[in-house]
């Protein structure tokens, strides 16, 4: 078995970041899918501006809204205004990671508004 990217959100904008929340990042469900990336799932947060990189989970935010919100402790690392990627990896058959394996990545813009999803060949 070979970790893989399985996707990624690139260069969204922080909208929001809540200290009082439990944990978590809000990403808005249309830039979730986009990158397949599934409620409660693990995903790594880098922030360019700063270098900071933490680990957490998605949670859904609301379908539209572009938001992506830093919830309780990784709101001190990451601020609103923050540019970052959201990453998630996918364990696969080393025969698939071999075989054109390719990561559902979408790019945005300065609002958060989808530029391009490319189309993976295996997911």
């Amino acid at each position: 078995m070979r970790t893989m990217l399985a996707g990624k959100i690139h260069r969204a904008t922080v909208t929001e970041a809540n200290v009082d929340y439990e944990g978590s990042v809000t990403i808005d469900t249309d830039l979730m899918e986009a990158a397949d990336i599934l409620p409660f799932e693990l995903v790594h947060v880098l922030d360019i501006d700063t270098g900071a990189r933490l680990e957490t989970y998605a949670i859904e935010g609301e379908r539209g809204s572009r938001v992506i919100c830093m919830n309780g402790a990784a709101a001190r690392l990451v601020k609103k205004g923050d540019k970052v990627i959201i990453l998630h990896y996918r364990s696969v058959d080393e025969e698939i990671a071999l075989s054109g394996f390719k990561p559902h990545i979408a790019l945005v813009d300065q609002n958060n508004d989808l530029i391009s999803v490319p189309n993976p060949l295996v997911t």
